[in-house]
């Protein structure tokens, strides 16, 4: 992956005793390395430094030999130290000549953002709300053609009937494809969203004012048109505490925004026909909003993984942060996030900061964040998972190094805590756990309009407000999962496309799914997966 590496990766299952020959060197396999694993370049005394992608990303424990299998018995985690250098650090950026002219047909708020989507949202203050979205939900989705669960109903029904009839329930199938807003009442309404949490009340008054400035933050969101409040009224986070939140972030505010308490409602059945009446109303106004050209300029990129595997440093992430580059090129903003998965590329991050502030703030984030888990008996080297290490990332440092590619190679402009909106043209990195969907929500509140998320094993992750598209890294798992996989990188494993070449395909989808002519797999599934952060150790 990189000159001064010391091990190479495995496209393809490999045999033990079979000799393979790369760059004039021919190397005889100890071990029977499995497509994305890795194997070592040279023989290695215990206490040696493993380099993959030009960082130190471990310690090997034993001596290993010339063409042996790396394993978690073998390496430990290690990374370099980091520190402020004043770099003067120069971008090679990409040539986006042929981009110059492109829109993509967004929505235009009257604060002069773009959204890629058109959603009405409702925003419970405490979880004691969400029995009563789910109520609503139910019947606004399945009333208004939002719904996706009606194949599933058909297919219980016909289960039923068998059952009642005596007969075999082998014979009853349900079409797996989502027929998604086929009967969609309001063409220029992309969905009703439902932000559901566990927070409001209890813990403690700072997880409120978090949880405050996440839900005013999706409330602001470009994506989003109008806004239903359900509260209940004696719980932490008051409506008044939200609605400041709101004006805060945005003083020009002006959606429209419908507000109910249940306490001071006559029943719960008044609140929810109130609500939805309501809603409906607002529904029949932000139907009249039309897509309308805008710069590419306008787009604010998140670029995020899961379910990695050995192959998402080699393809997917490599060829999104292509995409990334391309967009910082035309003038718009890119995302960055997940603190644990940064290990070990502090310091490349840290030299590639526009100032000293900017660089100093990421230092003081990412140690503070460190601190907290080692606090707890954790730290960011226990973030991979089982599956992580089962296909080939074998330790935080591998696993952030080949992470961080999805960020590209421009310069970081901003350093934003949780919450905090971007403003700023450019790459910016956003403070998240590595957690799928605490990162996704985090992404959605700094303003990302779409999500680009790499997965090499497979997840349905998705977003309320933010079209999240997912990027396989490789051929097999875009055939298995096709039905949750929007793009697949496999060609670069097979050496059919290059890394730039799919770079610019994925900008090519990003520019389709922004203006509405591609519903991505999350989308058409309604996977509306939303994890407020409380701040806590979270990897």
């Amino acid at each position: 992956m990189h000159p001064q590496d010391n091990v190479l990766v495995a496209l393809t299952d490999l045999g033990k005793g079979e000799s393979v020959a790369f760059e004039n060197e021919t190397y005889n396999l100890q071990d029977t390395i499995k497509a994305k694993h890795k194997f070592y370049t040279t023989d290695l005394k215990a206490g040696a430094e493993i380099i993959m992608y030009g960082v130190l990303v471990g310690k090997v424990q034993n001596d290993v030999a010339k063409g042996s299998l790396m394993t978690t018995e073998n390496l430990k985690h290690a990374a370099e130290p980091y520190q402020y250098r004043d770099v003067d650090f120069e971008w090679q950026a990409p040539d986006v000549s042929k981009y110059k002219d492109r829109t993509f047909n967004g929505y235009k708020r009257n604060d002069g953002r773009f959204g890629t989507a058109n959603y009405w949202l409702f925003v419970p203050t405490v979880f004691c709300e969400n029995r009563n979205l789910d109520v609503i939900r139910e019947a606004l989705h399945n009333e208004l053609g939002y719904s996706v669960s009606d194949k599933y109903t058909q297919y219980t029904h016909h289960l039923l009937e068998a059952y009642k009839k005596g007969e075999s329930l082998d014979a009853i199938d349900v079409q797996l494809a989502p027929d998604h807003n086929e009967h969609k009442v309001f063409k220029n309404v992309d969905g009703i969203k439902f932000l559901n949490h566990q927070g409001g009340c209890g813990g403690t008054r700072q997880d409120a004012s978090t949880l405050s400035a996440l839900l005013a933050s999706y409330a602001n969101h470009p994506n989003v048109a109008g806004i239903t409040v359900l509260s209940l009224g004696c719980q932490h986070l008051q409506v008044q505490d939200f609605t400041n939140d709101v004006k805060k972030q945005n003083p020009s505010f002006d959606k429209p925004i419908f507000i109910f308490e249940q306490q001071q409602s006559k029943s719960e059945e008044q609140l929810i026909a109130d609500a939805i009446k309501k809603t409906f109303e607002g529904l029949i106004e932000i139907n009249k909003q039309e897509r309308v050209p805008a710069p590419l300029s306008e787009l604010c990129l998140g670029v995020k993984c899961g379910g990695s595997d050995g192959f998402s440093g080699v393809s997917a992430n490599p060829a999104v942060g292509y995409t990334s580059d391309l967009l910082v090129a035309l003038g718009g903003k890119v995302l960055l996030a997940e603190f644990p998965e940064l290990c070990g590329v502090e310091q490349n991050l840290i030299d590639r900061c526009i100032s000293e502030p900017v660089a100093k703030k990421f230092i003081d984030l990412m140690q503070s964040y460190d601190a907290l888990a080692h606090k707890v008996g954790s730290g960011f080297h226990m973030n991979p998972s089982p599956g992580n290490i089962k296909d080939g990332l074998i330790t935080d440092a591998i696993k952030s190094a080949g992470a961080a590619k999805k960020g590209g190679t421009a310069p970081v402009v901003d350093v934003l805590d949780y919450t905090e909106p971007a403003i700023k043209a450019g790459l910016s990195l956003v403070c998240t756990p590595g957690n799928d969907v605490e990162a996704t929500t985090g992404k959605a509140a700094s303003g990302a309009t779409l999500i680009l998320f790499t997965t090499g094993l497979g997840t349905p992750t998705g977003n309320p407000v933010c079209p999240v598209i997912k990027v396989a890294t490789n051929s097999i798992l875009a055939q298995k999962m096709s039905d949750i996989i929007d793009i697949d990188c496999g060609p670069i494993i097979s050496g059919e496309k290059s890394i730039e070449e799919m770079g610019e395909d994925i900008l090519e989808y990003c520019i389709k799914a922004a203006s509405g002519e591609i519903i991505p797999k999350a989308v058409l599934l309604n996977q509306d997966d939303f994890i407020p952060w409380k701040r806590g150790v979270s990897l």
